[in-house]
Parts: structure tokens; sequence; C-alpha cells
């Protein structure tokens, strides 16, 4: 019988993921020195192994570069709402062409994401000045390896449970 992979996201943190959320991409170069960027979109895999990002080719080349050199990649996802905050790892970064429909997926987690600031009393055009990437998208797809709860508190830096589903 073959063996089960399980996922190092888990039932709670695939609940923050649904909600809206920021998505911060963190690579690292040769020498170790950081990059980030924010994503646009997202889509996790029903079986929670695989996790595609959105960047802007434009102002993402850093990362992009980071990631075409050694597959290293942190993702973090933050409900700016409750600071509820996960991070995922991989280390088989590909970067590759958006597909036609990444628009609207973009165009979807925009949208979220503007209701979900809008709590915290800031207007559409914030969201849309963070968000904007002009159609330049870029995908990156990865195995999620690694899982870790990052809210603030005694938690913070713990491993998730893996699970099955």
């Amino acid at each position: 019988m073959p063996e089960t992979v399980l996922s190092p996201i888990g039932p709670d943190p695939m609940a923050l993921l649904a909600r809206s959320v920021s998505v911060i991409v963190g690579s690292a170069d040769d020498a170790r020195r950081p990059h980030l960027m924010r994503a646009v979109g997202f889509r996790l895999s029903e079986d929670r192994r695989r996790l595609m990002v959105l960047l802007t080719r434009g102002g993402a080349q850093e990362v992009l570069d980071d990631l075409r050199r050694n597959g290293r990649i942190a993702v973090v996802f933050s409900e700016p709402s409750t600071h509820r905050t996960v991070q995922v790892k991989g280390s088989d970064a590909v970067v590759s062409a958006a597909l036609a429909d990444d628009e609207q997926l973009a165009a979807r987690y925009l949208e979220r994401f503007i209701e979900e600031i809008a709590q915290l009393g800031f207007g559409a055009e914030v969201a849309r000045t963070l968000l904007a990437h002009g159609g330049d998208l870029v995908a990156v797809h990865f195995t999620v390896e690694a899982a870790f709860e990052q809210t603030p508190g005694p938690a913070a830096g713990e491993p998730l449970a893996a699970s099955g589903r």
C-alpha cells in the first residue's frame, strides 16, 4: 500500500488561507541576503502539498533571480485584522509564465484584500496600490515542505502538525 504524504498545512491553517490574507514571498541569494515581494494571488493544490504564488515580474526581479538560482522560498500568510499568521517553506520553487486564468485569480485576491483592510480603515486605493501589477504576472510553483505558526505569541515559530485532509 502506498504511503500517504501528509501536508504540513492542516485544517486550521487552511481555513486561514481561505480568508483574506496578506501574502509576502521571501527568498535569499547565495550570500544569504534576503529579498521580499508582495504576492498578488495564490493557489493551493487540493492535497495542500503544492502552492503557486503570483508575483509582479517587474517588482520581483531579485526574488525571481534567487528562486531561479536556488529554489528556496518562504511565504508568509497573515490576516491583517487578526494578525493570525502562518509561514510555509519549500526548496524546489520553479518560476513559470502565468496562465490565462491567473489574471482573474489576482483580481479576486485584490477584491478580498480590499474587504479585509477596509476593516482597518484603509480605502480600496491602498490595496490597489499595493497589489498593482499591470498584467505583468509570473507564477512560482513549489512543494510545501514545512509550515510554521507565526502569529505573535508563545507558539510563534512552532512547526504546524502535518495533516492528511
